[in-house]
């Protein structure tokens, strides 16, 4: 088995779930990998809502979708991820990414914090629908991180295991804060 970065690890996972005709979200578009693998998956006949506070955000994307030529099946976003409620149903998404911390190359000021990102995993929780999946890298380390790292670890540590099945996994040997992934299913 080659090395595999967290993303590797998660898009695994993602590309299991996702079947064309679905309703994904993107919480934190970034640089536009995962928007780009949502689309792909979910094909024409699908939608990706993507979200990110940063212009330089959405841009990149914007350009990485074009550049790939995948169907025109998205949405792209300049607003927090806490709003996603506002466009879609609950019960109606596949699946939904989330990668906190902040925009490779970007403002570390703009980093995700605990407040918002809480708030956005608790409300895509009702837009999942029974299957679903959550997708969430947890990067930490300066700035914001520890402190948000610490707060979603303790929220979905008091998640309903009889609704919600959570997987943390961790790079058990790698030194700095490593990321850490965690899936998240509603049974």
């Amino acid at each position: 088995m080659k090395a595999t970065q967290i993303t590797q690890w998660c898009a695994r996972f993602i590309t299991e779930q996702v079947q064309p005709g679905d309703i994904c979200i993107d919480a934190t578009m970034g640089n536009g990998n995962d928007t780009l693998l949502l689309c792909s998956l979910c094909q024409k006949t699908g939608h990706v809502y993507a979200f990110d506070i940063q212009e330089q955000a959405l841009a990149h994307t914007r350009q990485r979708l074009l550049n790939a030529d995948v169907p025109t099946n998205y949405t792209l976003l300049l607003e927090s991820h806490a709003n996603m409620d506002h466009y879609v149903q609950p019960d109606s998404v596949s699946c939904i990414v989330f990668n906190l911390g902040y925009l490779p190359g970007g403002d570390h000021a703009k980093a995700t914090h605990a407040s918002s990102s809480i708030e956005a995993l608790t409300k895509s929780l009702s837009l999942l629908k029974k299957g679903g999946l959550i997708s969430l890298c947890i990067y930490s380390g300066g700035d914001s991180g520890f402190e948000e790292r610490d707060a979603v670890l303790s929220w979905l540590k008091n998640l309903d295991s009889h609704k919600y099945l959570v997987i943390r996994s961790d790079y058990y040997n790698r030194p700095n804060n490593p990321p850490i992934p965690v899936l998240i299913i509603r049974q």
